[in-house]
């Protein structure tokens, strides 16, 4: 593919809801702002903006709605509330004067995208998942170019796959610089730092199967041992208890406001498989244990969490076969063997797309095609040309 696009004066994105798809954003805002080109945000209701570090960026507001297993009347409720999103997108974008659309996926990048497309604008998709998403399928025939995070990529139909391009998934900055600081592997008889992170909303089944893998490792491993762990909702007492009855120092909060300073000091992370923690532990340059959601749309999590394991940065356990006896036969087994700590954190390091905000800028200022590489669908899976 040709690059032929002229430098914009101005780029809406469009993404709202969930971090995955608002980080992205924010970093390419950031990126494409210091270049010295407008930017404008249009979101949904849910999405909270990029805050007063970018108060530069103009933020708009649509309706929008989701329509993923949804029944009839919330279907019916969904359309409606994506139409009105369209009309209202397509005033922003006149109003605005952008130029290109970014779209970050989920239903609140839809009507943008369409609004975007139907104006004429260069539309550009930027998928962080190894799956593409529902939303991103829909409107990948709108779009000149598809950024990815990952080598391989499915859901994507044969006559798009000359737009996928790999750039990679923008971290915060606090977060790579993790990985500049060299892994501490962990000596003989020295302190373990176990971190335990379940993306934004938590992981619960971490607060029953991992104290209880904790409970099962050998003593002197506990001794050494402190966990560090995301509880989400009222369970940060009742996890304590069963950390205090095996003797094991803990540290548990529903969220932590300091991750770059605990992955920092992580020897092993256990972790759930999102797109943007997936990215995170590449560029911070940690090993991990990632057990996917196993409810995520297409099973994306899997995917993602394959991808690191294939470059030998981490190892997967599937949340239907995981339990404490298990568990703590995986985590005994890497927490003795510093030298396979130590592999996996360069392994991981060396995954990372540590330029991924940069060449996403170049992708949407025309001035390069994402590295010269193209990402390349699955093989195999009989999934590609699914809608």
């Amino acid at each position: 593919m040709a690059v032929t696009a002229k430098r914009p004066n101005k780029v809406a994105l469009a993404a709202g809801g969930t971090g995955g798809h608002m980080f992205p954003a924010q970093a390419l805002a950031r990126e494409l702002l210091a270049r010295g080109i407008a930017v404008a945000l249009v979101t949904d209701a849910r999405g909270g903006g990029f805050g007063a570090e970018l108060a530069r960026v103009e933020t708009f507001r649509i309706a929008a709605g989701g329509m993923a297993g949804a029944g009839l009347v919330k279907q019916l409720r969904s359309a409606a509330a994506l139409g009105l999103g369209y009309l209202q997108a397509r005033g922003h974008l006149k109003r605005c004067s952008a130029e290109v659309v970014v779209g970050f996926g989920g239903y609140p990048s839809v009507p943008t995208v369409l609004a975007g497309a139907h104006r004429g604008l260069r539309v550009v998709l930027h998928e962080q998942n190894s799956v593409l998403g529902r939303a991103n399928r829909m409107l990948a025939g709108r779009a000149g170019i598809i950024a990815t995070c990952f080598d391989k990529v499915e859901g994507v139909a044969p006559d798009q796959l000359d737009k996928l391009r790999l750039t990679g998934n923008p971290v915060r900055a606090a977060i790579a610089a993790v990985g500049k600081c060299p892994y501490v592997q962990p000596g003989a008889g020295g302190s373990l730092n176990l971190l335990v992170v379940g993306g934004s909303q938590g992981a619960r089944v971490f607060n029953e199967v991992v104290p209880a893998a904790i409970a099962k490792l050998p003593e002197d491993l506990r001794r050494r041992l402190t966990v560090h762990q995301q509880v989400p909702g009222d369970a940060g007492t009742a996890v304590a208890k069963l950390y205090d009855a095996c003797g094991v120092s803990h540290h548990l909060a529903s969220f932590f406001d300091d991750v770059p300073e605990r992955l920092a000091a992580a020897q092993l992370v256990v972790s759930r498989a999102g797109a943007s923690t997936v990215a995170e532990l590449a560029a911070a340059g940690r090993p991990a244990v990632m057990v996917p959601y196993p409810s995520a749309t297409d099973d994306h999590q899997t995917g993602n969490a394959q991808a690191l394991v294939e470059a030998g940065g981490g190892w997967l356990m599937p949340q239907e076969s995981l339990d404490a006896g298990g568990l703590a036969e995986r985590l005994a087994s890497l927490l003795a063997n510093p030298a396979v700590l130590a592999r996996a954190a360069a392994c991981a390091r060396a995954a990372a797309h540590l330029d991924a905000a940069r060449d996403l800028a170049d992708l949407v200022c025309g001035l390069s095609n994402g590295n010269g590489r193209s990402a390349r669908p699955d093989s195999g899976t009989g999934k590609e040309a699914a809608a």
